[in-house]
């Protein structure tokens, strides 16, 4: 900080001292600094600590680089801002017409500090991480049907492998190459299991990035086959793959564990790409702005109204960030929780019980086939008034038995911030062909879930009438054409353009290897290759 600008981040606090003078309140004296602060070109971000308590050496919370680059907490936690930053009304209406990548640098500055990315620096990191997307808007909200009276979907799939993944992992490849390049020879290990499609997104936004090696582990024969070779073609030198031989669950415990292990984590360098990782969600967290943008006119007075979403649930990150974006002062009225029947979520939101089940139903949603959602912690954290203590008695509790039951209060707290559905795969099927037949638009699988819920609890009366519903679109439907195929028929595929880079992909070269469900056997792999 220039002496100046000490001067003036004094008069701030200055500022603050005689705000509590004049007796106002906290809220008042914060927003008296962070005015001041603001006017002279300072700002006020988050800093970081865990759902379980760790917050650093000093205790008050780590930085963004150092979030961004540790993934899990040091306490097996995972790691949340101190407080959102407040997006004002007049904030949001002066957003209305950005670009996305230009509302993405509005949202995602407001926790990153100018000594660690500057204010150019970001932009071009945003704007490298979206110059590929295959659509000007990146992430479009499509009004599907006959003068647009079909569901609201936006859509995530226009990015390098066609799934929604590609918004968070494009930029997150692109930050931790800039955070390498400022040290000479610095180097880290990046680790992550993916049921279907973190992977190949984490892969092609880290393939070639000087420092970084990138282990990927997923349960062999448990994505679809597009999947698998979008990630097993990538045959650069730091892109490594390994099929485990279990469940996605069994591959994510290994991940968590490994990030445990404090020896093996600092000798290797251990970075995260799964939604553990901070940066992930504070990516997500865009596009719940873009849409609501997209979708509700600019109100010059009375109330902004409201907008709702409903999506497609697996890992708990993707509806978490759009709980983020309504913490930061987004209007959104309800959040649908949507499942395929690896239903621990809907139960949980249903009648407070989060048991894990004893193995996994494979579904036609594989990206969705999980038996535990890693961020629900974060939420759950909140909805526990950040209580550290609590979330260390709760997630050991369940680390034991498995088994979470919600008090009461506790359930009605959570439910006032989402609700939950369920589909089957008949239900999955009659949606993609329901919505396909009398509006136009193929929906893949995992985004047929988004719809379905919306349409069932529509018709039981549950979602608040008069409020848009946006729809997420996770994937594109070229990644599970042969369950597609199934619900509209295969003659009326085969008339549908099938994506070329998808399409090129079944004739390339693969590499992987094949390891047992075993965290010593994926060390020794690890060491043994950087």
């Amino acid at each position: 900080m220039s002496s100046s600008s000490g001067v003036l981040f004094g008069a701030a606090v200055v500022g603050a001292g005689a705000a509590i003078a004049t007796g106002l309140n906290e809220k008042s004296i914060k927003g008296a600094a962070d005015k001041l602060a603001s006017s002279v070109g300072l700002k006020q971000v988050p800093l970081y600590k865990s759902t379980r308590g760790w917050a650093g050496e000093n205790g008050k919370g780590v930085d963004f680089e150092t979030v961004v680059r540790m993934g899990l907490g040091y306490d097996g936690g995972l790691m949340v801002p101190t407080f959102f930053p407040q997006v004002s009304r007049s904030t949001l209406e002066s957003w209305y017409g950005l670009s996305f990548q230009n509302l993405a640098y509005e949202v995602i500055s407001l926790y990153v500090p100018n000594s660690q990315v500057s204010p150019e620096e970001l932009r071009g990191i945003i704007n490298r991480s979206y110059s590929g997307f295959r659509h000007e808007e990146v992430t479009p909200v499509i009004r599907t049907g006959a003068e647009g009276k079909g569901p609201k979907i936006l859509e995530l799939f226009h990015g390098p492998t066609f799934a929604f993944k590609d918004v968070a992992l494009q930029f997150l490849g692109n930050l931790f190459e800039h955070f390498i390049s400022r040290v000479e020879g610095d180097k880290i290990t990046v680790l992550g299991a993916t049921s279907g499609d973190t992977g190949s997104s984490a892969i092609y936004g880290l393939r070639g990035k000087k420092g970084v090696d990138v282990f990927i582990l997923f349960p062999e024969g448990r994505v679809s086959s597009i999947q698998e070779r979008q990630m097993t073609t990538v045959l650069d030198e730091n892109v490594h793959c390994v099929a485990v031989q279990g469940t996605f669950d069994d591959a994510q415990a290994i991940v968590k564990s490994c990030f445990r292990d404090i020896e093996f984590r600092d000798k290797v360098k251990l970075a995260a790409v799964n939604s553990i990782n901070w940066a992930r969600i504070l990516a997500q967290i865009v596009y719940y702005f873009y849409a609501y943008l997209r979708i509700v006119p600019k109100e010059e007075k009375g109330a902004m109204e409201p907008i709702s979403f409903s999506v497609p649930t697996g890992n708990f990150g993707d509806i978490l960030a759009g709980y983020y974006a309504k913490r930061m002062g987004l209007p959104v009225d309800q959040l649908v929780v949507a499942t395929n029947e690896n239903d621990i979520l809907h139960k949980f939101f249903s009648k407070g019980e989060y048991f894990r089940p004893q193995m996994v139903t494979p579904t036609i949603s594989p990206s969705m086939d999980i038996c535990v959602s890693s961020n629900f912690e974060r939420f759950l954290y909140h909805m526990n008034d950040n209580d550290t203590s609590k979330m260390n008695e709760i997630m050991k509790g369940f680390e034991e038995t498995l088994k979470l039951k919600a008090s009461d209060e506790l359930l009605l707290r959570c439910q006032s911030q989402m609700l939950s559905e369920r589909l089957t795969g008949e239900e999955i099927n009659k949606t993609i062909a329901e919505n396909f037949k009398t509006h136009g638009y193929l929906l893949d699988p995992h985004s047929a879930i988004g719809v379905g819920a919306a349409t069932k609890l529509e018709r039981d009366g549950k979602l608040h009438e008069g409020v848009p519903m946006v729809c997420l679109a996770c994937a594109h439907w070229g990644k599970f054409s042969e369950a597609v195929g199934a619900a509209i028929g295969e003659a009326k595929l085969k008339e549908l353009h099938f994506p070329d880079e998808l399409e090129a992909l079944k004739t390339m070269e693969t590499r992987k290897v094949i390891l047992p469900a075993v965290e010593e056997k994926i060390k020794d792999h690890v060491l043994n290759t950087i």
